[in-house]
């Protein structure tokens, strides 16, 4: 058996993970990896992010980017989904929608009231927008717990 998902396996892994990893580029070429809650649309990754971050300012500038999911603790446990693709902003409100439904089903009790946060970080997110990842074909994954070890 191989230690790669199958497609299908994959999505459900990278759907099941809480928080993902994602990579933009700066002007200069240099990756910037951040986490961030994300939601799975159509085999998609969405996330949203207040509109004035530099995150927003990278995905104008350059396209390309890259997502990653992970668990475990111990090697024999190491599991991962890493897409490559394209990211951009979302116009359609269609899709926000979406989004915004699916964000509060999956992260509502992880989520902070927005009266409790103090009034700059308020203001910061109030002005949200939504960024949608578009994997190519290629995904890397591996599963190390369907390696049988030996005794």
């Amino acid at each position: 058996m191989s230690i790669r998902f199958t497609p299908d396996e994959a999505w459900a892994f990278v759907e099941r993970a809480h928080t993902g990893i994602l990579t933009t580029l700066r002007a200069d070429g240099w990756p910037v990896t951040l986490p961030v809650w994300f939601v799975v649309l159509d085999r998609t990754i969405c996330c949203t992010t207040p509109a004035g971050t530099k995150k927003v300012a990278r995905v104008r500038r350059d396209p390309r980017a890259a997502f990653l999911v992970e668990s475990g603790h111990a090697w024999a446990e190491l599991a991962a989904v890493h897409l490559t693709g394209s990211i951009a902003v979302v116009s359609d409100e269609p899709t926000e929608s979406a989004v915004r439904q699916l964000f509060e089903a999956k992260y509502a009790s992880s989520r902070v009231a927005s009266d409790r946060m103090p009034s700059a970080a308020q203001r910061v997110y109030s002005d949200r927008v939504t960024l949608r990842f578009t994997p190519d074909d290629r995904i890397l994954s591996w599963d190390n717990s369907r390696i049988t070890l030996r005794d």
